[in-house]
């Protein structure tokens, strides 16, 4: 018999199941919390923090996010506080123009090109390194350099892989792999 937590979200009562993560939760119990690199098919990632959350237990107060961070019983959580809305403003305008999304714009108040940025067309969510390794188990897409001089590679003698699967292709919210010329 499969346990539940109980706890809050958005002053709502829920129920999740026993180790799922505040997102799961969210999702089961039809509460939005925007993502970026999360996709059922592939592990919880964290790496672009768009899903943060405040949680509070007892007198304690944190952001985290929500994809990854385990339901606990009693726990708190807010979706959309003045500390979450600032930090999803700040990666709207950090990931512009490679996000795009007029309406992410609006919600948060964001400016577009607040900051300049190199790569334009990729926000580096690595939705479709982790889907290429860990739904096809194909490797054929990778992460390439480090710090400013990362982007997402397609493997040498890959290209076709790309070409004839394209998995990923909706899963990027830039269009990168969509544009990508595999010639």
């Amino acid at each position: 018999m499969m346990k539940h937590v109980e706890l809050e979200i958005n002053d709502r009562k829920v129920k999740a199941r026993e180790g799922a993560t505040i997102l799961e939760a969210a999702i089961d119990n039809d509460i939005h919390i925007p993502t970026l690199c999360y996709d059922s098919e592939v592990e919880p990632y964290g790496a672009c923090r768009f899903c943060m959350v405040e949680i509070s237990k007892g007198d304690r107060k944190r952001l985290v996010a929500s994809c990854v961070y385990r339901v606990e019983p009693g726990l708190v959580v807010r979706t959309e506080t003045a500390k979450v809305r600032k930090i999803r403003r700040m990666i709207v305008e950090l990931l512009w123009p490679a996000l795009s999304d007029e309406r992410l714009l609006k919600k948060y108040g964001a400016e577009p090109f607040r900051f300049e940025t190199g790569n334009k067309e990729c926000s580096l969510c690595g939705l479709c390194v982790r889907y290429c390794t860990e739904a096809r188990e194909m490797d054929a897409v990778y992460f390439k350099g480090r710090g400013i001089d990362r982007e997402v590679a397609v493997l040498p003698g890959h290209e076709n892989d790309c070409f004839y699967c394209e998995k990923c292709f909706g899963l990027c919210k830039g269009g990168w792999m969509m544009h990508r010329d595999f010639v």
